[in-house]
């Protein structure tokens, strides 16, 4: 009889821990938090981890905008990673990145130093079926290194106008205060 209590109470708790309030690939609520210093009963912003995907801004070779990037092994040799055409959007429109001042662009597909860009366009690759197999999309591939400036700018959350304070940034040649990937 107490086992049966105890089991019940058991899956109550596991529960009521694994229900979640927010939806996946939301932005996780932040609260506004502050706490008071007991010395001088001031009230100071806490500390908030942030969790999520990075603000990536980086520059290319050739105006690569359009096109669909895929990830390459280390060697350069191999597709490693690659977007379902379904995958081709953010928030239900195409994801293109977005265009800051000086030729710099912000990531909104996931990039890394290991991507490189194919022929096909975010349109024309959303329109398939399928993605194509891995060896048709690494003869796809336009330039195997594309990138001559790539910056990690931080969680992306912690962002209230991603794109205006990106161009801050770079306006203010305050790049040397983010995390320079290339």
């Amino acid at each position: 009889m107490w086992l049966n209590k105890l089991s019940v109470v058991l899956f109550v708790m596991l529960s009521a821990a694994c229900s979640s309030s927010h939806k996946t690939g939301a932005a996780p609520a932040v609260p506004a938090v502050t706490e008071v210093s007991k010395s001088d009963k001031q009230e100071t912003p806490a500390k908030v981890n942030y969790t999520g995907p990075p603000a990536i801004i980086y520059k290319t070779t050739n105006d690569y905008k359009k096109n669909v990037p895929v990830v390459l092994s280390d060697d350069k040799m191999k597709v490693v990673s690659y977007p379902a055409p379904s995958d081709v959007f953010r928030n239900g429109v195409l994801a293109y990145p977005s265009e800051l001042i000086s030729g710099y662009l912000l990531d909104n597909r996931g990039i890394s130093l290991n991507t490189a860009f194919t022929k096909y366009t975010y349109e024309e690759y959303s329109k398939l079926k399928e993605a194509p197999d891995l060896t048709a999309l690494y003869n796809s591939v336009i330039d195997k290194n594309p990138f001559t400036e790539m910056y990690n700018c931080g969680n992306r959350y912690r962002f209230k106008n991603e794109v205006s304070e990106l161009n801050e940034i770079i306006k203010n040649n305050s790049l040397s205060s983010l995390k320079k990937l290339k």
